[in-house]
């Protein structure tokens, strides 16, 4: 079976924990076999024992069920051990059930911080926080048998011999959630242990066409290379490597024979950044922009190697705030398009508006060429390739969310439609929408995908999603995206520096070190000290109540007015302060600071 391990490197499904007061001990009771793992307590040191340790009545343990070591990470002086506590079967992918990580522990090993320094213990305690933000890292997916992190063409073409290699090895690195933390599991040899975890997501179902089921999955794998929170991570970094940059592959099985298209979505590719003020919208700002050529040359050249040919669409406004962002990467692109690269604006907002979304089939017919000239691929009954994917679709919107997945469901649809007509299933103008239960369970598929997609990105479903999940926009839906916009204001400003701390820390972007300089730790000053926009706003508020009160008492002595006007007055100084110094009251990054 494509990427799947033979039995010499079986991955343990399922092990007991045992919580010993300076010990853990991880004992697999799946029926495979191998020694315990037992991890220090003191220092997080790894050893594999023949048997489980004594029990004493000193030594009398917790004991709990997990379902995988998904790594390990190292801060100052503590190490601290993530294991899968709960699992939920989501579906299969090539014959293999598939689970999703419905929760995780932390295990401290930081017994040793009892003899550190109170500096280190101070840092150690703060930098051991943000872990508690990873725990709830959404949309966490694995498999014991077959790699995720791998489109089913590339699992296709690995060679014999990569296929009999354990999973670990075969995993990409770019999608493999826990490619870092598994760093030290790897070199203790500890192959039975190391579980490759895909962050994305993992959608599916079956539908009746005529007498035929047919079977279709949705799968997301979300890159690590410049991985973050909506607006601390946006367009590349100088290597080319873009935020939220996500690939996604439909799966399509009728009839004995495998369908697969990839197309991928991410910021668009050369520097720039949207620091969060306070402000609704902050403003865009290109950085070094006489470097975007080479920024999105790297950047471009990647995809070709990965995937050939490609087709950037550009959905951004075209005026407006986004206007630049929009200049800049089409004249960039002028300088790097050729037979294989090529580039298209379409101004979604513009041509589609707020309700008219079924106008993309005018994206379609510029498109549709690449489409067909570049396939997908196609297994026959013996597993056999007949069609073969040779380029890909690139879609970028401002935070390639919401344009972008109504946009990916439309390809994805018309794709589907040519596959089924190939295999003889669909005539020459039958298409999905003519069989209803079909159509509505591949719209509630793409909306799904949409809303996990978002919501890892962002912190809200997405926006536009009620297109997708119905075919045409409502006023539910309307009312909803106002909904959702207001809950990415508060999570932009609010919440997302520290869970972009928490992300760098557990993909190895900003690495705890005792000997690093002191000004690199999260410490602040000045402003930073004090600045709180609950404290701000209290302030205001209590100015506007004492203002009222005042002016309640004018008849009685006119001193109140003065008063009125003071309290009134310093509600608004503190009001436009706090406006004028939004960034520094904003919840910021602390680890791997932003240009101010």
């Amino acid at each position: 079976m494509m990427g799947k391990g033979d039995a010499g490197h079986k991955l343990h499904a399922r092990m007991r924990l045992w919580e010993f007061p300076d010990e853990y001990v991880i004992e697999p009771t799946d029926g495979t076999g191998g020694s315990f793992l037992s991890v220090s307590r003191v220092d997080g040191s790894m050893k594999l024992l023949d048997e489980l340790p004594q029990c004493s009545a000193e030594r009398v343990p917790k004991i709990q069920t997990i379902y995988g070591v998904m790594g390990v990470l190292k801060l100052l002086a503590g190490l601290y051990v993530f294991v899968i506590t709960e699992r939920e079967a989501v579906g299969s992918y090539l014959g293999h059930p598939i689970f999703k990580v419905s929760s995780m522990k932390i295990l401290p090993c930081d017994q040793s911080l009892k003899s550190s320094p109170e500096e280190q213990k101070r840092m150690e305690t703060e930098f051991s926080s943000l872990l508690t933000a990873a725990v709830s890292t959404p949309g966490l997916f694995f498999s014991y048998d077959v790699n995720l992190t791998l489109s089913m063409q590339r699992l296709h073409d690995l060679g014999d011999e990569e296929k009999t290699i354990p999973l670990w090895r075969q995993a990409d690195p770019r999608y493999c959630w826990n490619n870092y933390m598994m760093e030290m599991l790897i070199d203790n040899k500890l192959d039975p242990y190391l579980l490759p975890i895909l962050q994305g997501t993992f959608h599916h179902f079956q539908a009746g066409i005529g007498n035929d089921t047919i079977d279709v999955t949705l799968i997301a794998r979300r890159c690590t290379r410049r991985t973050g929170t909506r607006m601390w991570r946006r367009g590349a970094d100088p290597d080319g490597y873009v935020a939220n940059f996500v690939e996604t592959e439909q799966i399509m099985q009728l009839n004995g024979y495998t369908a697969s298209f990839v197309q991928v979505r991410g910021s668009m590719p050369f520097l720039w950044e949207q620091i969060v003020n306070l402000k609704y919208k902050p403003k865009f700002e290109i950085v070094n922009p006489e470097e975007a050529p080479q920024v999105a040359e790297r950047h471009f050249l990647d995809l070709r190697k990965r995937y050939g040919a490609v087709l950037a669409v550009d959905l951004v406004n075209k005026s407006g705030g986004e206007g630049q962002l929009c200049e800049m990467y089409g004249s960039t692109m002028q300088k790097i398009v050729n037979e294989e690269i090529r580039y298209l604006h379409f101004d979604f907002h513009r041509i589609c508006g707020h309700m008219h979304f079924e106008r993309l089939s005018i994206l379609y017919d510029q498109i549709s060429d690449f489409l067909n000239k570049n396939r997908y691929l196609l297994l026959n009954e013996k597993g056999e390739k007949i069609e073969e994917q040779s380029g890909v679709v690139r879609t970028n919107c401002i935070d390639c969310l919401d344009r972008t997945n109504v946009t990916q469901s439309m390809i994805g649809r018309k794709m589907l439609e040519l596959q089924l007509r190939r295999i003889g299933v669909f005539g020459a103008e039958e298409t999905i929408s003519s069989h209803l239960k079909f159509d509505e369970n591949f719209k509630i598929l793409w909306a799904n995908h949409g809303d996990n997609v978002s919501i890892q990105y962002s912190g809200t479903p997405a926006l536009k999603g009620d297109f997708v999940r119905y075919g045409k926009r409502t006023f539910e839906g309307v009312f909803n995206d106002g909904r959702n916009a207001l809950a990415r204001y508060y999570l932009n400003n609010f919440c997302d520096g520290t869970k972009q701390d928490a992300i760098d820390m557990v993909h190895g972007h900003f690495i705890a070190s005792v000997s690093r300089d002191m000004t690199t730790q999260p410490q602040k000053g000045g402003l930073e000290t004090v600045a709180s926009v609950p404290i701000g706003l209290s302030l205001v508020l209590a100015g506007i109540v004492f203002a009222f009160m005042s002016l309640k008492q004018v008849r009685l002595d006119w001193r109140h007015l003065f008063f009125s006007l003071l309290w009134a007055s310093l509600s608004i100084a503190i009001a436009v302060f706090v406006r004028a110094n939004g960034r520094v009251f904003c919840n910021r990054p602390r680890l791997h600071k932003p240009r101010r």
